[in-house]
């Protein structure tokens, strides 16, 4: 009997739509900072990502490219590439859809932060179902496992499905997978060390 009221006091709790409460607590903050791990098969992504309010965004890459830097500018609406760590003088500057900026997948930079995925997540919601799978852990992390399925041939850039792991405490993604219409796994991303409201300097977004 106990079990069974916990179990129900559990899933009391939890909110009506994860989606929509993720979106709204990543709204409250005015900074993050976080370590990306994406990919899929051999192909493996390593970022040291940081984010500012209004949509500053910095990127420091471990693998592959070891040592390149970007920032990106929502004021401007430039991106600044420096491609070799040990070329200090090589800055370029580019458009956020230049194929250089763009991710192994094509995301673009100034689309690339937590809310951008979580907004695209909603987006799938309205054409599809949600389901709250339960809870399990992602590392140290206790998190709320939601998979969203659009609906018979719905396809938002080329992903009809995502399965997220989010928090339990804040609900902010630790893990999203997307698949496309026949089920395959199109990207795996982990965040790792995700750090909340960090004071990030004005110029750690310049290059």
């Amino acid at each position: 009997m106990l079990t069974v009221m916990a179990l129900f006091l559990t899933l009391a709790a939890l909110p009506a739509n994860p989606v929509d409460s993720a979106l709204a607590n990543f709204r409250q903050l005015d900074s993050y900072r976080v370590t990306l791990r994406s990919g899929h098969g051999d192909s493996v992504e390593v970022i040291r990502y940081s984010y500012k309010k209004p949509g500053f965004v910095r990127m420091d890459f471990i693998n592959p490219h070891n040592g390149a830097q970007l920032v990106y500018n929502p004021v401007s609406k430039n991106v600044r590439l420096r491609p070799f760590g040990f070329a200090k003088l090589l800055v370029l500057t580019l458009s956020p859809d230049n194929s250089l900026v763009k991710s192994a997948h094509g995301h673009r930079v100034d689309a690339s932060d937590l809310g951008s995925l979580l907004q695209q997540v909603q987006r799938l919601q309205e054409h599809g179902k949600t389901k709250i799978e339960g809870e399990t852990t992602v590392g140290r992390n206790g998190a709320l496992m939601v998979s969203v399925v659009g609906d018979k041939d719905i396809v938002l850039t080329g992903v009809h499905s995502y399965r997220l792991w989010l928090d339990t405490m804040t609900l902010l993604p630790l893990k999203a997978m997307a698949y496309d219409h026949n089920g395959n796994l199109l990207e795996e991303v982990l965040m790792e060390d995700l750090e909340l409201n960090p004071a990030l300097a004005d110029e750690l977004f310049q290059l």
